[in-house]
């Protein structure tokens, strides 16, 4: 018995270890997945989402009779002596129906359902932005994580190299130039890899704000690790149909439009108080008589009516009500076109930065093959007495530079598709491919943009 609990707890401590170690992973979908769930300004937009709905229920009510119940009870004090008694009281009960409204009630109705509709183009639009933003800092943080190799293997190799020559003055065959040369070396790509590990940091904590996760101040790393690492994503949308489709689909422009709609109506409503309104009503009243001459104290009976009442003259009131709401009407008209004008600059901005990233990925590309032979000439110089050592520092710094920067260069692309996904509501996996690049030779190209990105593990060979 004894041995078996023992099994039982270790593997209960086994399976809590591998949850907790799950834990600490998230990929990027689990991470949009999250961000939709618990975010906190789509969690408002879902809110002010509930609060439209609320509206339309209050809206329709218009068009449902109401219950309505009044009293009164009255006591006066007499100056003279007077038969009639001196308090009175009456109570009702009314079901109250409009009967027209001068088309306010329907108004007021189309304007909730617009307002509701326009409230979920508005959570549409901040998850998509919310979504963006988690897209862009996920790759940050990828990005950062993968500079740290970047410099640690850098440092490594510095530390190698400063300890090739400290061997060599021991032995006489350099100078102390030589070793100066390669601690400040040394030193110049440490302050490096402390700046890449402090942006690490605080990719986590952008990407905890966006998530929505409170961060635990006494832990002092991440909550989580990302999953994979930063790879190119070769796509090569059309400009053309992705501003056709954000024109389409885009929830800014379709919230603009219901402004208008929402204007409109609204002039709808603002036009009824010129307009007479009549509302019948039915009841059953219960009333005392003051007179007692006339009959008994107590006195009921059914009621059954119409009220109706007219503004014909207000001041001048509703005038202008109309002539706000047809200058908002306006306003609207020229905010949708400012929005379709912005949404055109986005999409363009974004397709733009596609292009120059991948301009930049396959000038790169090649740049790194070239860096790497030109420390393996260095190094074969230095050996043969034809070179310095300090055209092998600036080499491998060359090296470095290179695979940093064309690991930005991958950055920069993922972020532009992330950013030209939103500027057309779509998702980036939705990107149509351009039929006019997916020639056999931009084929082969994109199948020569691998990823070298880290640099070589000595400073006498390359990857």
């Amino acid at each position: 018995m004894r041995c078996g609990r023992w099994v039982l707890s270790l593997a209960s401590s086994w399976v809590l270890c591998l949850s907790a170690q799950a834990q600490k992973t998230l990929s990027l979908d689990q991470a949009v997945a999250l961000a939709r769930k618990q975010n906190p300004e789509i969690l408002i937009a879902r809110k002010q989402v509930e609060a439209a709905r609320g509206g339309v229920v209050e809206a329709r009510s218009g068009f449902l009779p109401a219950l309505v119940s009044s009293g009164l009870l009255r006591k006066r004090e007499r100056q003279e002596s007077s038969r009639l008694r001196d308090d009175d009281y009456n109570a009702s009960l009314r079901v109250v129906q409009n009967v027209y409204t001068g088309g306010a009630t329907k108004g007021r109705l189309a304007i909730a359902r617009l307002t509701t509709e326009k409230r979920a183009l508005e959570l549409a639009a901040v998850e998509q932005r919310v979504v963006m933003d988690l897209r862009v800092a996920y790759y940050e943080l990828l990005l950062n994580r993968a500079k740290i190799g970047v410099r640690e293997e850098a440092v490594r190799v510095m530390r190698d190299e400063l300890k090739a020559q400290e061997e060599r003055f021991a032995a006489g065959t350099v100078g102390e130039l030589n070793v100066r040369r390669a601690e400040v070396s040394l030193a110049n790509e440490q302050p490096e890899l402390f700046e890449a590990q402090t942006r690490v940091q605080n990719s986590d904590l952008r990407i905890h704000e966006l998530c929505g996760i409170q961060a635990n101040p006494r832990a002092s790393g991440a909550r989580f690790q990302p999953i994979g690492q930063l790879t190119y994503q070769p796509r090569h949308p059309d400009l053309t149909e992705c501003l056709a489709h954000a024109a389409a689909f885009r929830p800014e422009i379709k919230a603009r439009q219901l402004e208008i709609a929402i204007e409109e109506q609204q002039l709808i409503v603002d036009r009824s108080e010129l307009r007479p309104r009549v509302e019948a009503f039915t009841g059953y009243e219960v009333y005392s008589e003051r007179d007692p001459e006339v009959g008994d104290e107590f006195n009921h009976g059914y009621v059954i009516g119409l009220n109706a009442s007219w503004h014909i003259f207000d001041g001048f009131a509703t005038r202008g009500r109309m002539q706000a709401t047809g200058a908002r009407r306006a306003a609207a008209g020229e905010a949708l076109r400012a929005e379709k004008l912005a949404v055109e600059s986005e999409v363009r901005s974004a397709f733009f930065d596609l292009q120059q990233a991948d301009r930049v990925l396959e000038s790169e590309t090649r740049n790194v093959e070239s860096a790497s032979e030109s420390l393996e000439l260095a190094r074969g110089n230095l050996g043969a007495g034809l070179g310095t050592q300090l055209d092998v520092l600036q080499a491998a710094a060359d090296v470095t530079r290179v695979r940093t920067t064309r690991l930005s260069a991958i950055y920069l692309h993922n972020v532009a598709l992330a950013r030209l996904a939103r500027a057309c509501g779509r998702e980036p996996e939705g990107l149509e491919v351009d039929s006019k690049s997916a020639t056999p030779e931009e084929a082969k190209r994109q199948a020569q943009v691998f990823d070298v990105a880290r640099p070589p593990a000595g400073l006498g060979r390359s990857r």
